[in-house]
């Protein structure tokens, strides 16, 4: 009864069938690809790095003002991981270096009240993650893709990695980490989407009806 929803029909798609042996790195509802599909709200934006600045504010004893010059002067690290997007597509043995995000950390003072964290991103896009979920070992503050320098459309000159949670979660562009005492709702998330964004729990979406072609990833241009 009622007009069906397009967040019930996505859950609903038949989706082929994983590998057993990949039932622990293939989230329920994915589809496995060798494609890197590029989708992204606004504009690729474009930038001068002389002026480029990423903005460290909140919950932290001393406002900063990184230049990239100074992230890449940090100590590198790369990270081998799968990937799930919200709308359908996993890719595995994927390859990312940059600055592990619990590095940035340690030359931070963040007040222990500082729980949350909110990514802004360019084009006017944030996401919110709690801080612990940025700690582990495959967190990075990425800068390079497949060994070489991001694309602007995959986010260069920085994104965030955040591969336990749906792509969504990762934000290309980033701007400004803020820390937060308490949790506020990002881009996505005021509108739809799902606040933890689990893909193993199939986090996707809060329950509200998405204007989301089914087939969108398919769609989209990839590399």
């Amino acid at each position: 009864m009622g007009v069906d929803n397009k967040a019930d029909r996505i859950k609903r798609m038949k989706v082929p069938a994983v590998d057993a042996a990949l039932a622990d790195r293939v989230p329920p509802g994915q589809v496995l690809t060798e494609r890197f599909p590029i989708l992204h709200e606004g504009e690729v934006p474009e930038y001068d790095m002389s002026a480029w600045t990423l903005r460290i504010f909140g919950e932290i004893e001393e406002e900063k003002t990184i230049r990239y010059d100074e992230l890449l002067a940090l100590p590198m690290t790369e990270v081998v991981c799968d990937i799930h997007c919200v709308t359908r597509w996993s890719k595995l043995d994927t390859a990312w270096e940059g600055v592990r995000f619990r590095d940035l950390l340690q030359a931070l003072n963040i007040r222990p009240q500082g729980k949350y964290v909110m990514l802004h991103a360019d084009s006017d896009y944030e996401t919110n993650v709690p801080l612990e979920d940025l700690l582990g070992d495959d967190i990075l503050l990425a800068m390079k893709y497949d060994g070489v320098p991001l694309t602007p459309k995959h986010g260069w000159p920085l994104r965030l990695i955040v591969p336990h949670l749906y792509f969504w979660k990762s934000p290309k562009w980033i701007r400004g980490i803020e820390f937060m005492k308490e949790d506020r709702e990002g881009f996505w998330e005021r509108n739809g989407f799902h606040n933890t964004a689990d893909p193993f729990e199939e986090q996707r979406f809060s329950g509200e009806a998405l204007p989301i072609p089914e087939d969108e990833w398919v769609r989209k241009e990839f590399d």
